[in-house]
């Protein structure tokens, strides 16, 4: 059951970058994009409330946990707005590669786990892949975007290890309707954006991409944690990898990004074989 539970994943993961990457095309307002993905995302994450035990917790501090987790879930799900509108879809999915190298240095660092030598080679390898990606001969100067991008997956990073075995004590479909939901909240509150704002951004943008986005969105977070509970991380999370070869396939066909596809290609299968020596 794992293995079916990746393969949609998988699915959802390309079709999610694919059409949020056409979804922001016509964007008036990044960060009211932003809360209507997420608010529509926790609606349709309920579609899975049927299909997983009904769990919840009465433990304050798990709560206590998840709210300040949605804290860093707000900042790197804004951050990644704006991002995916000034890159390529395909090179979004390999840049989103990096929480997986902020994730094994603070397992290092703050976690005292052992030092293993395929980790850290695996990690260098996600690290070059992402400078091939972004290194053009004869530009010094790096565009903002790798920055940011930097910084949502740090804000992802931080989020994740909060979150630890947090969906356990949840019913996934609503798990996953909450980590949509709260920061969605927080982003409102903080952008001071109004209903209004999400009726205009939904009138004037691409409604197709929207919803659909917003499906994949709300349901690929349960799918992938109950692929996790199912099965092995060391069989997982390379299947799951295969989402960033897929997105680079699918944006060559269908968003026509014809930049660099070899060095794509290359980056791709790179992260693919440093998920199976951090995972092996």
């Amino acid at each position: 059951m794992w293995l079916f539970f990746v393969v949609i994943y998988i699915i959802l993961s390309i079709l999610y970058t694919q059409f949020y990457k056409i979804a922001t095309k016509k964007s008036k307002n990044d960060g009211a994009l932003t809360v209507l993905l997420q608010f529509m995302a926790s609606i349709f994450a309920l579609i899975l409330l049927p299909c997983f035990k009904f769990t919840i917790t009465t433990d304050w501090k798990v709560y206590l946990l998840l709210i300040v987790s949605c804290v860093f879930y707000a900042l790197s799900d804004r951050i990644n707005t704006t991002v995916r509108n000034g890159i390529e879809a395909s090179t979004f999915s390999i840049i989103n590669q990096l929480s997986t190298v902020f994730m094994i240095l603070a397992g290092l660092f703050f976690f005292k786990e052992p030092f293993v030598l395929k980790k850290i080679i695996g990690a260098s390898l996600i690290i070059f892949s992402n400078f091939l990606i972004f290194y053009k001969k004869g530009e010094q100067k790096l565009n903002k975007y790798v920055f940011l991008g930097v910084l949502s997956n740090i804000a992802l990073s931080i989020a994740l290890f909060l979150d630890v075995n947090i969906s356990d004590n949840f019913n996934l479909a609503i798990y996953a309707m909450l980590t949509s939901l709260i920061p969605a909240f927080l982003i409102s509150i903080l952008e001071k954006i109004k209903f209004s704002n999400l009726k205009n951004e939904y009138a004037n943008g691409d409604k197709k991409a929207i919803i659909i986005t917003s499906i994949c969105w709300g349901t690929m977070i349960a799918i992938q944690l109950r692929a996790y509970q199912l099965g092995d991380v060391t069989s997982v999370a390379p299947l799951c990898s295969l989402s960033v070869i897929g997105n680079v396939i699918v944006g060559y066909i269908f968003l026509k990004e014809r930049n660099d596809l070899l060095k794509k290609v290359f980056a791709a299968l790179l992260i693919m074989i440093s998920i199976f020596l951090i995972n092996g």
